[in-house]
């Protein structure tokens, strides 16, 4: 085996439903025909992040709006993209950013990105989240560790983000022992840099690895200099095709 497993290895044959989580694309108006793709009936996600300008923006954006409603008309969760920055951020201005994004753009939840990962920012964190939760019903907390987090922050939201990364480092990957304690749709892997060659393999390591969210990606960050999130992969069709019909076993 080139990667290594914890004991969630063994939720490889649970049958349980792996879904695409969109990190983020660029603005639709720079990438229309990537947003309208994502509105297709039938697409296997779980999620779609919206990030208009680093946030919410200062403005309305209308097609962010217009990108937005039609994810929602197909019934398609919409994240409103909040910065924590590792836990500098004041919880004042997330709650800003928050209603910005549910005022503007209707979003259903958030994704709370660069989120820390130690146990002496999880009150703070928890602080946040009882903050966002109460701008209304159902609001969907994911918090973009890109690691493995204290344990305790899996029991304020509804998914974590436990692998951020490239395939290089995905491959070799293994799970904190203490997420098999946790469902599979508690957590989230994004893996830029998989070849097209690869695509079956990093599907088994997530599911190995117990994470039913993910997405993957041949794009790569360019050494740090480009966001591998912002457009689709080149093998968009086959992971959709790989998913939305459970071959990845």
């Amino acid at each position: 085996m080139p990667h290594l497993t914890s004991t969630t290895a063994s939720v490889s044959s649970t049958g349980v439903r792996t879904a695409l989580g969109i990190p983020g694309y660029a603005h639709p108006l720079v990438a229309p025909a990537q947003w309208a793709e994502l509105a297709r009936p039938g697409t296997p996600l779980d999620w779609v992040v919206l990030d208009v300008a680093g946030g919410p923006g200062t403005r309305p954006d209308p097609y962010c709006l217009e990108a937005a409603g039609r994810l929602r008309d197909v019934g398609v969760r919409v994240l409103g993209r909040l910065d924590l920055t590792y836990g500098a951020r004041a919880v004042g201005d997330l709650l800003c950013d928050a209603h910005r994004y549910l005022d503007w753009y209707r979003v259903d939840g958030f994704l709370l990105d660069r989120c820390p990962t130690g146990r002496s920012a999880l009150p703070e964190v928890r602080r946040a989240i009882t903050t966002l939760r109460g701008t209304g019903d159902g609001v969907h907390i994911v918090l973009g560790h890109g690691g493995h987090p204290h344990p305790g922050y899996a029991e304020n939201a509804d998914q974590l983000v436990t692998f951020s990364g490239p395939w290089s480092d995905y491959r070799w990957s293994q799970a904190a022992e203490w997420t098999a304690d946790y469902p599979p749709d508690r957590f989230c892997h994004f893996v830029h840099g998989v070849p097209l060659g690869h695509l079956d393999e990093a599907l088994r390591i997530a599911r190995w690895q117990g994470a039913a969210t993910i997405y993957f990606t041949d794009r790569t960050d360019g050494g740090g200099r480009a966001d591998p999130w912002e457009t689709m992969p080149g093998y968009w069709d086959e992971i959709v095709s790989r998913i939305g019909t459970g071959v990845s076993e």
